[in-house]
């Protein structure tokens, strides 16, 4: 069976066309546009002019799907919207004009969906997830392949982005600023006050617009994906507003996060802080999350 599986993120908005034949899946084709929906977000509002956008997209994706007569599909939505004060409003409008039913996920519920699709790909039978996304982070503590803790933070790429950065690179003080606001909030969760690992499991985009970056920056295989945490501030001294721009540094940017430049550091300056509260040297960035997971806990694991 083929299934679509569109996914409105706080940065982006994805559809994935999987072929699923009983408990296996194939991911075919993946389509995506950066439209950073958290930047619509005036006073906790979702903005018309986000709303119009997502719809436009929707519209795409749903013209692919007919010529290949693609039926079975599935929308979900996650941070930008969840959050958003006229989270119902919005959402509704674009169910209305698209005529998609779209399910707005729980931060409780991303957190398991991402759990589960990084550890079907994944040997550590016990260890520490994270998901940092564009509006909000998903922080995973398991053992035996069982959820101990689970937490979704208000913490994301983009959402840094819009209330800190004034240019497309952060300045020392702009930095400064996100680390302060990403420590205080890592310390408010209770649950996670005594883990300590040595090795992070990271999915979504930052992580992966990471591992990009990462293995330009320190002549790795673009095929790798682990990263030595201790060198991530040098990543992020690298490329702030304060340094002059070189021609190498502008082509690391261009080839390793075209479309995510201006997120980028914000990201890194989560997962920095996350992983020096963590005690972590290690992050291996995983490329199944969220939507893989949706798919074995509500689609094959609801099958008869």
């Amino acid at each position: 069976m083929l299934h679509g599986i569109i996914d409105i993120g706080s940065n982006t908005v994805r559809m994935a066309i999987y072929l699923i034949e009983g408990s296996h899946i194939e991911m075919l084709l993946k389509k995506k546009h950066t439209v950073g929906l958290a930047g619509y977000l005036q006073d906790g509002v979702m903005q018309q002019q986000g709303i119009d956008k997502a719809v436009a997209i929707l519209e795409e994706f749903k013209d692919f799907l007919a010529t290949f007569r693609i039926t079975a599909v599935t929308a979900f939505t996650t941070a930008a919207l969840r959050n958003a004060k006229n989270s119902r409003a919005a959402v509704g409008e674009i169910e209305q004009r698209t005529g998609l039913s779209i399910r707005v996920i729980s931060g409780d519920e991303e957190a398991t969906f991402d759990f589960i699709g990084a550890t079907h790909n994944l040997q550590a039978e016990s260890g520490l997830l994270i998901d940092i996304g564009g509006g909000s982070t998903e922080i995973v503590t398991y053992r035996e392949r069982q959820i101990q803790h689970k937490t979704s933070l208000p913490l994301g790429s983009l959402g840094f982005r819009t209330k800190y950065v004034k240019k497309i690179l952060p300045s020392i003080e702009e930095c400064m600023a996100m680390r302060a606001e990403a420590k205080a909030t890592i310390q408010a969760a209770k649950d996670f006050a005594d883990v300590n690992e040595a090795e992070i499991a990271g999915i979504g985009g930052t992580f992966k617009g990471a591992s990009a970056l990462y293995n330009i920056m320190f002549n790795q295989p673009a095929a790798n994906t682990r990263m030595e945490t201790k060198r991530l501030r040098a990543i992020i001294g690298t490329f702030t507003s304060n340094q002059d721009m070189t021609q190498d540094m502008a082509i690391m940017l261009m080839r390793a996060v075209p479309e995510r430049m201006h997120t980028i550091v914000p990201g890194l300056i989560i997962a920095d802080v996350l992983a020096r509260r963590f005690k972590s040297q290690i992050i291996t960035y995983s490329d199944s999350g969220v939507r893989e997971g949706y798919i074995y806990d509500q689609i094959i694991g609801n099958q008869p």
